[in-house]
């Protein structure tokens, strides 16, 4: 397939090894003291690597490469002792999930998937099979103590801080809508302008996604209310 990859000029890598360190899924090794790609299938694209090469050494390309393949990624950390065990892709079982809240009783977590936050989650998961996606904010579940029921109820739920996180989201968001049956997208935000990178993120990703995926936006003010656009 023709996919975005990472492209290594050995002749510009001065053998730091800061990109194989930074790759997550294992996709870069050291080869005679310089940095190479060792699997296309390993390399999701998103250039984690980038920022950590000093010299520039890695850009990206548009080739012909295998797709990436996170079942090959995980079993390749598994076998190598790396990663993380916690962010391992599962359902999450819910003994309640139709029940309706009850005055008084413990809250019912609504989250129905793990992980949930956007850097973690997979792209290809399949939960995300005819999903009403949320896309949240990580502050709005401080901000609107009713968020699992109002919100997340019935929904895959990703979470993120474009702000923290120190990344745009848009192009892993436009490969979920891409490459998934999504049936609808809510965006949950903060009324604070740097939530604003959510919202673009999303936009972005359902104009490049080449859909017409229903979507709304709504705003969680610092006192707790809602503001729906």
């Amino acid at each position: 397939m023709l996919r975005k990859i990472i492209h290594i000029d050995r002749e510009k890598c001065n053998g730091c090894g800061a990109c194989a360190e930074a790759c997550h899924e294992g996709a870069i090794g050291m080869v005679e003291g310089k940095a190479m790609l060792l699997r296309d299938d390993y390399c999701d694209g998103f250039g984690d690597c980038l920022p950590a090469c000093p010299t520039g050494a890695i850009t990206f390309e548009e080739r012909e490469a295998a797709a990436y393949d996170e079942a090959a990624v995980a079993a390749h950390k598994a076998a190598q002792g790396h990663g993380c065990p916690g962010s391992a892709p599962r359902a999450v079982a819910k003994k309640a999930e139709a029940a309706p809240a009850v005055t008084g009783a413990e809250p019912v977590s609504r989250l129905g998937q793990w992980p949930c936050q956007i850097k973690l989650v997979p792209v290809n998961a399949p939960w995300f099979a005819g999903a009403k996606l949320l896309v949240a904010a990580d502050c709005t579940a401080y901000a609107y103590a009713a968020i699992h029921e109002k919100f997340m109820k019935g929904k895959v739920t990703l979470i993120g801080c474009p702000k923290l996180d120190g990344v745009d989201y848009s192009e892993k968001l436009t490969e979920i809508l891409r490459q998934n049956d999504i049936a609808s997208v809510t965006v949950l935000r903060m009324e604070v302008p740097c939530c604003g990178g959510l919202e673009r993120a999303v936009k972005t990703a359902l104009q490049e996604s080449g859909k017409l995926i229903p979507w709304r936006v709504v705003t969680v003010t610092i006192e707790g209310e809602l503001e729906e656009d």
